[in-house]
């Protein structure tokens, strides 16, 4: 049997199975098992295999997540084809959308209208997300590229704010700059996820999103835990608070001084999982001068230089407001007897309270306070030591 008669036999196949895989497949080739919706697959017809294949994660173009399937599947879903999977048989199908959007597939993006143009203007922007599958319980939102107009004076998103509804976590309104960050949500049940973005004439921001959901099946070693809000699972890294940033708030409080940069009422946990061998961690300020500024007068603490020594440093009762919570902590080897801290200046912490969680909290003024950025802080997790080997 020649090609041209094997081409001819697949076509015929596409209108009896709907799957056109735009390959020859030799008599010998193998059934593969796939998760997820079935294709239609057939051992052996006039001496001709048709190959199934998984419907995994596949790398696509411009370092973008899709999933593998045939090129018939991709143009039903209104995906995008970026490079091929399957030793060729299927396409890295990437699946975005955008304003009123749907989807049901695992790892969408959610963009912008227009992405990657930026858009300037007012309006409600709505995506919604529905389970692959009755065994997902948690999504996972990675914020690519996230541009909203930041928050007013005391942390407010007052002009544009991101809502996420509907699912079983907590989750803070969020605004202004936060590429690179990412939360897990939970399902309620079957409900669906939205989320709500809204912008506003009163403020003239460039803004633009990209959003990448992954969904997380119940028994999945990578699903957060419960009252992470954000989850890092390396040995190292950097940790943020949603709008961190060495600029200081181009709005001011009625006192004059500089606003806030770190949004107002939130309450969330941003937890590490600890790597076998591991049994501690270590949390300490960032390189920039400002990456611990979470309380009082940071105008005053630059001015002064004070910014980032332990004459900036508050904890305890001092940390009513605006501040972080570390389990059991200790500074250079001396408890520290409290697990609150705040203000301008953080030493080195190191706990083995486990889980690893640091918590964050914020109210909803600023009256005290006066240019806080928010943190920035490294971890490092700590070996167990005096480990005994069992024989």
């Amino acid at each position: 049997m020649n090609i041209i008669q094997i081409t001819i036999i697949l076509i015929v196949l596409e209108s009896v199975l709907g799957e056109y895989h735009n390959v020859s497949v030799s008599s010998n080739s193998s059934l593969v098992s796939r998760q997820g919706k079935s294709f239609w697959g057939w051992a052996s017809i006039w001496g001709i295999g048709i190959v199934r294949f998984q419907n995994g994660v596949c790398p696509a173009a411009d370092s973008l997540d899709g999933t593998c399937y045939t090129r018939r599947q991709c143009m039903d879903i209104n995906g995008i084809a970026s490079g091929s999977c399957a030793s060729n048989i299927g396409v890295c199908c990437v699946l975005q959308r955008t304003c009123s959007g749907t989807s049901s597939y695992n790892n969408t993006y959610f963009v912008n209208s227009a992405f990657p143009s930026t858009m300037t203007t007012s309006g409600v922007c709505t995506f919604t997300i529905q389970k692959c599958n009755p065994s997902i319980c948690q999504v996972r939102i990675d914020f690519l590229t996230f541009t909203l107009a930041q928050p007013d004076a005391n942390g407010n998103c007052n002009y544009d704010s991101m809502n996420i509804v509907g699912g079983g976590s907590n989750i803070p309104i969020i605004c202004g700059e936060n590429s690179g960050l990412h939360v897990y949500v939970d399902f309620n049940g079957d409900s669906n996820i939205r989320i709500v973005i809204s912008t506003s004439s009163d403020a003239s921001v460039a803004r633009s999103w990209k959003l990448k959901i992954a969904q997380i099946a119940c028994d999945c070693p990578t699903r957060a835990p419960s009252g992470c809000l954000m989850y890092y699972t390396d040995l190292s890294g950097t940790v943020r608070s949603f709008n961190y940033g060495t600029t200081v708030s181009s709005y001011f409080l009625a006192n004059g001084q500089p606003g806030t940069r770190q949004l107002a009422n939130t309450n969330y946990g941003i937890c590490v999982g600890m790597v076998p061998g591991y049994c501690g961690i270590q949390w300490a300020p960032s390189s920039d001068p400002v990456s611990f500024t979470v309380s009082a007068d940071t105008t005053a603490a630059v001015g002064t230089g004070i910014i980032g020594t332990s004459a900036a440093y508050l904890s305890g009762t001092n940390c009513l407001t605006d501040f972080i919570v570390v389990p059991d902590p200790s500074a250079s080897g001396v408890p520290t007897n409290t697990d609150r801290f705040c203000g301008n200046g953080l030493p080195t912490l190191t706990t083995y309270s486990k889980p690893f969680v640091l918590t964050t909290v914020t109210d909803s003024n600023e009256l005290l306070d006066s240019g806080n950025r928010g943190f920035a802080l490294s971890y490092t997790q700590l070996r167990c030591t005096n480990i005994i080997i069992g024989k």
